[in-house]
């Protein structure tokens, strides 16, 4: 039995666990984009929280696993459209799915293709589905996104504007639901991302190599635990994990009901008018992002405490170049936010 790294036993990183957290709240931020050195638990990251997620419920033989309840979004091909009735739509539990995209992987292994075996054994035209429909309501992890082929960052592009996979090939016409919290990892060393896939991220945030010698010791420490017995390491975290299992399932059950006051709209319009964002993709994924930390936070509205918490991860991937000042991206959001939330 394989064991994933406990979320709650990762050390530091806080900015990304937070977003990671707020991403799995509610999808619709767009998801995370994590970039900074090798090592630091980006891909740990993602699986320790999958493994955490309370399991999904789907339609026993959907190959795209539809949600029964959810009548709007539906393969075209989902058992459940064949039966008269929720009575007869038979439903399973399975664990959230966490979906490797690797960097040589052809369209045909991403997007589907013809079912070989199928077409030469039986003759007939069947689809066999690829990656995009293994990863529906679940995680597309991408490491080193940034050095991604191009047609494959199009085709994501398109995927991630549409919530839908559509496939037309040999004869074969298939349109399926692709909704997946997209998670990208890479080192800004080896290549930058292409703007019209950075901006599909809802977060962006930056991680590090620890510094200081307790901390990295402490990594050291937990991972070299894990390695020896994953079983007695999971047990040790197993109490501390369910309390942010419970913290996440009450924030989406309250997340319907998060207000985001007029005051707070115009606070976020006025940070991005500061920042000289493009768009208006920054206001809505900063209004969205604050909205599930507040739900995350316990509290019924959105307040000037969650727009300064995720201001940085939902703008500094969204920042023109600046020839006349040279700060980084973060080190500018920083600015702004002590101009407009004096401490």
């Amino acid at each position: 039995m394989s064991f994933a790294f406990p979320f709650s036993a990762i050390v530091g990183q806080d900015e990304m666990k937070l977003a990671i957290l707020i991403a799995a709240t509610d999808p619709s931020v767009g998801g995370v984009l994590v970039f900074g050195d090798r090592g630091t638990g980006k891909s740990t990251a993602v699986r320790g929280l999958a493994a955490l997620l309370p399991k999904m419920k789907v339609t026993v033989g959907c190959a795209y696993h539809c949600d029964p309840a959810d009548t709007a979004v539906r393969c075209d091909q989902c058992p459940s459209l064949k039966g008269k009735g929720a009575a007869k739509v038979k439903s399973e539990l399975l664990p959230v799915p966490v979906v490797d995209l690797p960097l040589g992987a052809t369209e045909d292994r991403v997007v589907g293709a013809l079912d070989l075996e199928r077409a030469l054994a039986q003759g007939v035209k069947a689809f066999e589905p690829g990656l995009l429909a293994r990863a529906h309501r679940g995680f597309l992890y991408i490491d080193e996104v940034n050095l991604l082929e191009d047609h494959l960052v199009d085709l994501l592009i398109d995927v991630a504007a549409s919530g839908e996979n559509v496939v037309e090939r040999e004869g074969l016409s298939v349109r399926h639901p692709a909704r997946f919290v997209l998670v990208g990892s890479g080192n800004p060393e080896e290549g930058e991302l292409r703007p019209q896939l950075l901006d599909r991220f809802g977060l962006s945030v930056e991680v590090r190599t620890p510094t200081d010698v307790p901390t990295r010791i402490e990594v050291v420490r937990r991972r070299d635990a894990f390695e020896r017995d994953p079983a007695a390491f999971v047990e040790r975290w197993h109490a501390e994990d369910e309390r942010i299992r419970r913290r996440l399932v009450a924030a989406r059950k309250r997340l319907p009901d998060v207000e985001v006051p007029d005051a707070a709209l115009e606070r976020a319009a006025a940070l991005c008018m500061k920042l000289g964002t493009d768009g208006l993709r920054g206001e809505l994924t900063l209004m969205r992002a604050a909205r599930a930390l507040a739900a995350l936070d316990g509290e019924h509205a959105v307040g000037d405490a969650q727009l300064r918490r995720i201001a940085a991860p939902a703008l500094r991937h969204r920042l023109r170049r600046n020839v006349l000042d040279d700060a980084g991206s973060t080190v500018r959001v920083e600015r702004v936010l002590a101009e407009m939330f004096p401490a």
